[in-house]
Protein backbone atom coordinates (compact mmCIF):
# COMPACT_ATOMS: atom_id res chain seq x y z
CA UNK A 1 0.00 0.00 0.00
CA UNK A 2 1.60 3.51 -1.07
CA UNK A 3 1.50 5.94 1.70
CA UNK A 4 0.51 9.96 0.44
CA UNK A 5 1.86 11.73 -0.85
CA UNK A 6 2.93 15.47 0.34
CA UNK A 7 2.17 17.32 -2.62
CA UNK A 8 3.06 20.59 -1.26
CA UNK A 9 5.68 22.99 -3.14
CA UNK A 10 7.28 26.40 -3.20
CA UNK A 11 7.77 29.10 -5.33
CA UNK A 12 10.21 31.35 -4.21
CA UNK A 13 8.70 32.58 -0.44
CA UNK A 14 5.11 31.26 -1.62
CA UNK A 15 3.90 28.00 -0.54
CA UNK A 16 1.43 25.95 -2.16
CA UNK A 17 -0.72 22.93 -1.48
CA UNK A 18 0.27 21.62 -4.64
CA UNK A 19 2.02 21.90 -7.20
CA UNK A 20 -0.38 21.92 -10.23
CA UNK A 21 -1.75 25.22 -11.48
CA UNK A 22 -3.58 26.92 -14.29
CA UNK A 23 -1.70 28.28 -16.75
CA UNK A 24 -1.77 32.11 -17.88
CA UNK A 25 -4.04 33.10 -20.73
CA UNK A 26 -6.32 29.57 -20.57
CA UNK A 27 -8.54 30.30 -17.65
CA UNK A 28 -9.08 33.80 -17.87
CA UNK A 29 -9.77 34.90 -13.86
CA UNK A 30 -10.91 31.07 -13.53
CA UNK A 31 -14.56 31.58 -13.36
CA UNK A 32 -15.14 29.29 -16.00
CA UNK A 33 -12.97 26.73 -14.44
CA UNK A 34 -15.16 27.18 -10.75
CA UNK A 35 -17.81 25.43 -12.38
CA UNK A 36 -16.12 22.17 -12.70
CA UNK A 37 -14.39 22.32 -9.23
CA UNK A 38 -13.34 23.97 -6.55
CA UNK A 39 -10.49 26.52 -7.45
CA UNK A 40 -8.73 26.17 -4.04
CA UNK A 41 -8.27 21.72 -4.87
CA UNK A 42 -5.38 23.48 -7.02
CA UNK A 43 -2.24 24.34 -6.30
CA UNK A 44 -3.22 28.24 -7.68
CA UNK A 45 -4.90 30.31 -10.62
CA UNK A 46 -2.36 31.83 -12.84
CA UNK A 47 -4.57 34.76 -13.96
CA UNK A 48 -4.45 35.83 -18.19
CA UNK A 49 -1.68 38.57 -18.52
CA UNK A 50 -3.12 42.01 -17.86
CA UNK A 51 -1.92 45.09 -19.05
CA UNK A 52 -2.25 48.92 -18.37
CA UNK A 53 -4.90 49.69 -20.30
CA UNK A 54 -8.34 47.44 -21.49
CA UNK A 55 -7.29 45.60 -24.91
CA UNK A 56 -9.25 44.39 -27.73
CA UNK A 57 -6.52 42.31 -28.93
CA UNK A 58 -5.46 41.25 -32.29
CA UNK A 59 -8.07 40.61 -35.56
CA UNK A 60 -9.78 37.36 -35.93
CA UNK A 61 -9.09 34.43 -36.65
CA UNK A 62 -6.95 33.79 -33.43
CA UNK A 63 -7.32 30.18 -33.02
CA UNK A 64 -6.04 27.27 -35.22
CA UNK A 65 -5.99 23.33 -34.04
CA UNK A 66 -2.54 22.18 -35.23
CA UNK A 67 -1.25 18.36 -35.18
CA UNK A 68 -1.24 17.82 -31.78
CA UNK A 69 -1.85 21.17 -30.78
CA UNK A 70 -3.08 24.79 -31.19
CA UNK A 71 -2.28 27.69 -32.31
CA UNK A 72 -3.41 31.14 -31.06
CA UNK A 73 -3.17 34.61 -31.83
CA UNK A 74 -5.14 36.21 -29.15
CA UNK A 75 -3.32 39.85 -28.47
CA UNK A 76 -3.21 40.09 -24.61
CA UNK A 77 -6.90 40.93 -24.85
CA UNK A 78 -8.26 42.18 -21.64
CA UNK A 79 -10.06 44.62 -19.35
CA UNK A 80 -7.12 46.68 -18.10
CA UNK A 81 -5.32 46.62 -14.54
CA UNK A 82 -7.83 49.07 -12.86
CA UNK A 83 -11.04 46.58 -13.29
CA UNK A 84 -9.09 43.25 -12.56
CA UNK A 85 -8.28 44.71 -9.60
CA UNK A 86 -11.62 45.69 -8.94
CA UNK A 87 -13.51 42.81 -10.07
CA UNK A 88 -11.00 39.29 -10.80
CA UNK A 89 -9.07 39.68 -7.93
CA UNK A 90 -11.66 40.00 -5.04
CA UNK A 91 -13.75 37.01 -6.72
CA UNK A 92 -10.67 34.70 -6.72
CA UNK A 93 -9.78 35.50 -3.04
CA UNK A 94 -13.92 35.19 -2.00
CA UNK A 95 -13.34 31.36 -3.59
CA UNK A 96 -10.41 31.02 -1.58
CA UNK A 97 -8.49 30.45 -4.26
CA UNK A 98 -4.29 31.07 -4.34
CA UNK A 99 -3.89 34.04 -6.93
CA UNK A 100 -0.53 34.48 -9.26
CA UNK A 101 -1.18 37.19 -11.17
CA UNK A 102 0.26 37.36 -14.56
CA UNK A 103 1.40 41.05 -15.89
CA UNK A 104 2.45 42.64 -19.42
CA UNK A 105 4.06 45.45 -20.81
CA UNK A 106 4.89 46.89 -23.99
CA UNK A 107 7.65 49.28 -22.65
CA UNK A 108 9.40 48.65 -18.95
CA UNK A 109 7.83 51.42 -17.30
CA UNK A 110 4.32 49.85 -18.33
CA UNK A 111 5.73 46.81 -16.43
CA UNK A 112 6.76 49.27 -13.36
CA UNK A 113 3.76 50.80 -13.46
CA UNK A 114 1.89 47.52 -13.17
CA UNK A 115 3.80 46.70 -10.34
CA UNK A 116 3.27 49.48 -8.26
CA UNK A 117 -0.44 48.83 -8.62
CA UNK A 118 -0.38 44.95 -7.41
CA UNK A 119 1.79 46.68 -4.17
CA UNK A 120 -1.01 47.43 -2.33
CA UNK A 121 -3.39 44.46 -3.00
CA UNK A 122 -3.32 41.59 -0.19
CA UNK A 123 -3.40 38.04 -0.64
CA UNK A 124 -1.82 37.85 -3.41
CA UNK A 125 0.65 35.03 -3.79
CA UNK A 126 3.21 35.87 -6.24
CA UNK A 127 3.66 37.86 -9.54
CA UNK A 128 4.27 36.04 -13.11
CA UNK A 129 6.53 39.22 -15.55
CA UNK A 130 5.42 38.12 -18.85
CA UNK A 131 8.08 39.46 -20.74
CA UNK A 132 7.11 36.79 -23.93
CA UNK A 133 5.12 39.56 -25.58
CA UNK A 134 6.13 42.01 -27.96
CA UNK A 135 8.45 44.55 -26.98
CA UNK A 136 7.46 48.07 -29.30
CA UNK A 137 10.75 49.54 -28.18
CA UNK A 138 12.74 47.68 -29.78
CA UNK A 139 10.84 47.03 -33.11
CA UNK A 140 8.27 44.08 -31.87
CA UNK A 141 11.01 42.23 -30.70
CA UNK A 142 9.59 39.55 -27.65
CA UNK A 143 11.73 41.41 -24.00
CA UNK A 144 12.88 37.68 -22.98
CA UNK A 145 14.69 37.11 -26.19
CA UNK A 146 16.65 40.12 -25.16
CA UNK A 147 19.34 39.88 -22.18
CA UNK A 148 19.43 43.15 -21.34
CA UNK A 149 15.51 44.33 -21.66
CA UNK A 150 14.56 41.05 -20.04
CA UNK A 151 16.98 42.46 -17.11
CA UNK A 152 15.61 45.91 -17.19
CA UNK A 153 11.85 44.73 -16.84
CA UNK A 154 12.76 42.32 -14.13
CA UNK A 155 14.81 45.04 -12.12
CA UNK A 156 11.93 47.47 -12.70
CA UNK A 157 9.73 45.17 -11.27
CA UNK A 158 11.46 44.24 -8.13
CA UNK A 159 12.63 47.99 -7.38
CA UNK A 160 8.92 48.59 -7.67
CA UNK A 161 7.19 45.72 -5.95
CA UNK A 162 9.31 45.61 -3.09
CA UNK A 163 11.08 42.06 -1.75
CA UNK A 164 7.85 40.39 -0.13
CA UNK A 165 5.81 38.92 -2.88
CA UNK A 166 7.72 36.14 -5.22
CA UNK A 167 8.14 37.37 -8.71
CA UNK A 168 8.09 34.80 -11.66
CA UNK A 169 9.60 35.67 -14.73
CA UNK A 170 7.62 34.10 -17.84
CA UNK A 171 10.64 33.07 -20.72
CA UNK A 172 10.68 32.21 -24.22
CA UNK A 173 12.07 29.30 -25.70
CA UNK A 174 12.40 30.90 -29.24
CA UNK A 175 16.12 32.09 -27.24
CA UNK A 176 19.49 30.15 -28.19
CA UNK A 177 20.41 30.33 -25.21
CA UNK A 178 18.14 29.87 -22.68
CA UNK A 179 20.32 29.67 -19.25
CA UNK A 180 22.32 33.19 -20.15
CA UNK A 181 18.62 34.54 -19.84
CA UNK A 182 17.37 33.04 -17.14
CA UNK A 183 20.16 33.67 -14.90
CA UNK A 184 20.14 36.56 -16.17
CA UNK A 185 16.35 37.42 -14.64
CA UNK A 186 17.54 35.99 -11.59
CA UNK A 187 20.51 38.34 -11.06
CA UNK A 188 17.87 40.80 -11.82
CA UNK A 189 15.56 40.18 -9.00
CA UNK A 190 13.21 37.16 -10.34
CA UNK A 191 12.88 34.24 -8.21
CA UNK A 192 11.41 32.09 -10.23
CA UNK A 193 11.24 31.47 -13.95
CA UNK A 194 8.09 29.97 -15.83
CA UNK A 195 8.72 27.68 -18.52
CA UNK A 196 7.98 27.56 -21.35
CA UNK A 197 5.57 29.94 -23.05
CA UNK A 198 4.40 29.04 -26.35
CA UNK A 199 6.25 28.63 -29.69
CA UNK A 200 5.88 31.19 -32.37
CA UNK A 201 4.25 29.24 -35.21
CA UNK A 202 1.97 29.83 -38.44
CA UNK A 203 -0.06 27.88 -40.65
CA UNK A 204 -1.42 28.58 -43.80
CA UNK A 205 -5.20 28.23 -44.95
CA UNK A 206 -4.48 26.45 -48.50
CA UNK A 207 -8.19 27.69 -50.05
CA UNK A 208 -7.45 30.95 -49.30
CA UNK A 209 -3.53 30.18 -49.41
CA UNK A 210 -3.07 33.33 -47.24
CA UNK A 211 -2.19 32.75 -43.45
CA UNK A 212 -4.88 31.70 -41.69
CA UNK A 213 -4.72 33.91 -38.29
CA UNK A 214 -5.52 37.17 -38.47
CA UNK A 215 -2.40 38.40 -37.08
CA UNK A 216 -0.58 36.04 -39.17
CA UNK A 217 1.66 34.15 -36.61
CA UNK A 218 0.56 33.06 -33.00
CA UNK A 219 1.83 30.87 -30.55
CA UNK A 220 1.78 26.93 -30.35
CA UNK A 221 0.43 24.95 -27.54
CA UNK A 222 -0.46 21.41 -26.93
CA UNK A 223 1.39 17.98 -26.80
CA UNK A 224 3.47 18.87 -29.54
CA UNK A 225 5.53 21.18 -27.77
CA UNK A 226 6.09 19.15 -24.56
CA UNK A 227 9.68 18.06 -25.57
CA UNK A 228 10.85 21.59 -25.82
CA UNK A 229 9.64 22.56 -22.40
CA UNK A 230 11.11 19.06 -20.95
CA UNK A 231 14.17 20.71 -22.63
CA UNK A 232 13.95 23.70 -21.74
CA UNK A 233 13.47 22.98 -17.95
CA UNK A 234 16.17 20.28 -17.72
CA UNK A 235 19.07 22.98 -19.27
CA UNK A 236 17.73 25.77 -16.51
CA UNK A 237 17.33 23.25 -14.23
CA UNK A 238 20.96 22.55 -14.52
CA UNK A 239 22.66 25.87 -15.07
CA UNK A 240 20.42 27.08 -11.80
CA UNK A 241 19.54 24.36 -9.85
CA UNK A 242 18.07 26.36 -6.42
CA UNK A 243 15.83 28.66 -8.91
CA UNK A 244 12.23 26.95 -8.92
CA UNK A 245 10.30 26.25 -12.26
CA UNK A 246 6.79 26.49 -12.71
CA UNK A 247 7.23 24.16 -15.84
CA UNK A 248 4.35 23.98 -18.54
CA UNK A 249 3.85 23.03 -22.51
CA UNK A 250 1.67 20.24 -23.36
CA UNK A 251 1.03 18.89 -20.27
CA UNK A 252 -2.42 16.38 -20.95
CA UNK A 253 -1.64 13.83 -18.16
CA UNK A 254 -0.21 13.00 -14.68
CA UNK A 255 2.82 11.42 -16.60
CA UNK A 256 3.55 14.64 -18.44
CA UNK A 257 3.52 17.01 -14.99
CA UNK A 258 5.95 14.14 -13.54
CA UNK A 259 8.14 14.48 -16.72
CA UNK A 260 8.49 18.41 -16.08
CA UNK A 261 8.95 17.40 -12.44
CA UNK A 262 11.71 15.09 -13.20
CA UNK A 263 13.54 17.47 -15.53
CA UNK A 264 13.14 20.48 -12.51
CA UNK A 265 10.43 22.16 -12.47
CA UNK A 266 8.70 22.72 -8.91
CA UNK A 267 5.25 23.35 -10.16
CA UNK A 268 2.93 22.49 -12.97
CA UNK A 269 0.60 24.40 -15.24
CA UNK A 270 -2.06 22.87 -17.15
CA UNK A 271 -3.06 24.77 -19.71
CA UNK A 272 -4.80 23.90 -23.38
CA UNK A 273 -5.72 20.31 -22.05
CA UNK A 274 -8.27 22.23 -20.03
CA UNK A 275 -9.82 23.09 -23.31
CA UNK A 276 -10.99 19.51 -24.10
CA UNK A 277 -11.56 18.61 -20.90
CA UNK A 278 -12.41 20.69 -18.39
CA UNK A 279 -11.64 18.86 -15.15
CA UNK A 280 -7.75 18.04 -16.79
CA UNK A 281 -6.32 20.23 -13.79
CA UNK A 282 -8.14 17.83 -11.44
CA UNK A 283 -7.74 14.57 -12.92
CA UNK A 284 -3.55 15.66 -14.08
CA UNK A 285 -3.20 16.32 -10.39
CA UNK A 286 -4.67 13.04 -9.45
CA UNK A 287 -2.74 11.07 -11.65
CA UNK A 288 0.59 12.89 -10.25
CA UNK A 289 0.30 12.16 -6.72
CA UNK A 290 -0.33 8.46 -7.69
CA UNK A 291 2.60 8.14 -9.83
CA UNK A 292 5.01 9.98 -7.02
CA UNK A 293 3.88 7.29 -4.76
CA UNK A 294 4.33 4.34 -7.44
CA UNK A 295 7.74 5.78 -7.83
CA UNK A 296 8.40 5.91 -3.70
CA UNK A 297 8.53 9.52 -3.16
CA UNK A 298 7.22 10.35 0.01
CA UNK A 299 7.36 14.39 -0.57
CA UNK A 300 6.46 16.00 -4.02
CA UNK A 301 10.28 18.12 -2.93
CA UNK A 302 12.51 14.43 -3.45
CA UNK A 303 11.13 14.42 -6.99
CA UNK A 304 12.33 18.08 -8.69
CA UNK A 305 14.86 17.32 -10.62
CA UNK A 306 15.51 13.80 -10.58
CA UNK A 307 16.29 13.19 -13.82
CA UNK A 308 19.74 14.84 -12.73
CA UNK A 309 20.64 12.40 -10.36
CA UNK A 310 21.83 9.37 -10.71
CA UNK A 311 20.35 7.23 -7.04
CA UNK A 312 16.91 5.87 -7.03
CA UNK A 313 14.65 7.29 -3.87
Amino acid sequence: MNLPVDMSTTLGSAWFPTPIFTASGCASSGKELAQFFPLNHIGAVVTKSVMSKPRHGRPTPRMAETPSGMLNSIGLQGPGIDSFLAHDVPWLLNQKSRVIVSIAGETVEEYSTLARKLRSVSGISAVEVNISCPNVENRGLVFACDPDASRRVIDGVRKTIGGEIPIIAKLSPDVTDLPSIARGVVDAGADCLALINTVLGMVINIDSMKPHLGGKTGGLSGPAIKPIAVRAIYQVHAALPKVPILGMGGVASGRDALELILAGASGVSVGTASFGNPNAIIQIQNELRELLAARGFATLQQAIGFAHREEMP
